[in-house]
């Protein structure tokens, strides 16, 4: 699945780079010592030919991966470095020490169980006043969302796939993920990955908008084309069935504002038409919209005053 995500996201890349480092004594300074001034960084003492290490590795990498930024990991081979070794008094591996302001503040010895690992390293980072795990995973979706809602799809698309490439299981990123397809025109590919997405994740609300947009995308204005239907209202601006065509029309070519127009206006004169057809139509609109698009905002407060008029 990891791949699958990775292949579709644009090279570009919002977060800083990788934080997690291999360190020998020539960048011991910087990536250590100087970076504990401003991050927490944990020190990973390994050797190839352990068997521990190479099953502790691999967690640590998973859970500073998880900080996007706010927490670095230096991993430092001993038999290439062991001066280094030698100086923080390794005997055994492996060995992981955390580094703040300048200095080791904890550490620990051996391959612990993830949980614990976990633990240890969350209150590490509160002690040092940097974000918990969690929030960093919140802070990393609230951006994506926000390029979603400015259109910025490519730079969304881009976190969406960081996140679901840690966790493939993160509702919000993976719903996020099929709203940047859509937006690009890949329907297909939303559709297809929607459908295979386990059924317990598709509950989440925020699959809400995915549903409703390849929902509103399978529909097709069989009322003629937008040239035809314009020219419909123009002879009669009373006919709301090819208003509400011409919005379909509007929809399915990319005209979202225009679409929202025609709906509001068959609401504005004739709110009941077609068991009230515009007004519920504009909702599944908002949906496929998202709560927080400005088009949605608007178009709410539109409707609301000719409902409350």
């Amino acid at each position: 699945m990891l791949s699958s995500f990775s292949q579709q996201a644009p090279p570009a890349k919002t977060h800083d780079a990788d934080p997690v480092r291999d360190v020998g004594l020539e960048n011991f300074l910087p990536e250590v010592i100087e970076a504990s001034k401003h991050h927490l960084v944990i020190v990973d003492f390994w050797a190839p030919w352990c068997g521990p290490c190479k099953q502790l590795g691999p967690v640590l990498e998973k859970l500073v991966r998880g900080y996007k930024g706010a927490v670095r990991m230096a991993k430092i081979d001993i038999d290439q470095n062991p001066q280094i070794a030698q100086q923080m008094g390794v005997q055994s591996i492996p060995a992981v020490f955390a580094f703040f302001q300048g200095r080791p503040v904890d550490g620990f010895m051996g391959a612990l169980p993830e949980a614990q690992i976990k633990s240890w390293l969350e209150k590490l980072v509160k002690a040092t006043g940097g974000a918990a795990e969690s929030d960093g995973v919140e802070s990393a979706l609230k951006q994506a969302a926000d390029f979603l809602t400015a259109h910025e799809i490519p730079s969304a698309q881009s976190i969406y796939a960081e996140l679901l490439d840690e966790d493939p299981f993160n509702a919000p990123a993976y719903a996020g993920f099929l709203r940047c397809l859509i937006a690009l025109g890949d329907l297909a590919q939303a559709k297809q990955m929607f459908e295979k997405a386990p059924a317990d994740m598709t509950k989440d609300k925020a699959f809400d908008p995915v549903r409703a947009a390849i929902e509103l995308a399978g529909q097709t204005a069989d009322g003629g084309s937008v040239t035809e239907l314009q020219q419909k209202l123009e002879q009669n601006p009373a006919d709301h069935q090819a208003r509400y065509d011409l919005a379909m029309a509007y929809y399915a070519a990319g005209q979202k504002e225009e679409a929202v127009d025609q709906l509001l206006e068959i609401v504005r004169r004739a709110r009941s038409w077609n068991e009230e057809a515009a007004r519920k139509q504009l909702v599944k609109f908002f949906e496929a919209f998202g709560p927080t698009d400005p088009l949605t905002i608007a178009a709410r407060k539109r409707l609301s005053s000719i409902l409350f008029a």
